[in-house]
């Protein structure tokens, strides 16, 4: 769920200080932006290929967003704040604006569950048959539907499937079940490590999602 929170000001720095968390999420200054109206292919997702097989869109979406602001000056547009306290923004690489161009691109889809903004660039990606739309494939919100609720059938509390790991310089990992290194990671609640059930009791207990850029 998106909260309006009032927010009105751009923020602007240089690409240089811009950390890419995914293919619809974006690290400025210390302040985690969520694209607004849009919805990236999650890190470890597969997509459908033209003419058969998959192809490693999560992957590509992350490639494509860090070719869109490396070197650039960024500038975000907030529109508001999620659940997880990230800012929903439009942000742009030297004027250009990325929300538009990752869907434009065929590696994003219009989340009309909160916004119909994107929608007929996503028809003119459909229509052209890129990325994501040259074969029928799965939605980013049906893949993380999918994964979640194979992996609560697994977990020790089968409400509370989201691993909260330690890593090796004691960084505090949340990962989901559509987190590229879910199902290689170990948890041992002895040394600190913990189960959560949803990603807003993670974010409020200190941990943070992995980041995925090259």
């Amino acid at each position: 769920m998106i909260v309006a929170w009032a927010l009105t000001a751009s923020i602007a720095v240089s690409g240089e200080a811009v950390r890419v968390v995914d293919g619809d999420t974006l690290d400025i200054g210390g302040i985690r932006y969520r694209l607004h109206g849009i919805d990236a292919p999650e890190a470890g997702q597969a997509c459908s290929a033209k003419g058969g097989g998959t192809w490693p869109c999560g992957r590509d979406a992350i490639r494509q967003i860090e070719d869109l602001v490396q070197g650039r000056n960024v500038t975000c547009e907030p529109k508001g704040r999620d659940t997880y306290g990230r800012v929903i923004a439009v942000c742009f690489a030297d004027g250009g604006e990325i929300n538009s161009a990752m869907v434009r691109a065929g590696l994003a889809w219009a989340f009309r569950k909160y916004s119909e903004d994107y929608a007929q660039l996503e028809q003119e990606a459909r229509q052209a048959q890129v990325g994501v739309w040259q074969a029928e494939t799965e939605t980013p919100w049906d893949y993380r539907a999918s994964k979640w609720a194979s992996a609560v059938s697994q977990s020790p509390n089968q409400a509370c499937p989201i691993k909260g790991n330690i890593n090796r310089q004691g960084e505090r990992i949340y990962h989901a079940p559509w987190s590229r290194d879910y199902a290689k990671t170990k948890i041992n609640t002895a040394s600190g490590e913990r189960w959560f059930c949803s990603e807003d009791e993670a974010v409020a207990a200190g941990w943070r999602p992995p980041m995925w850029g090259r």
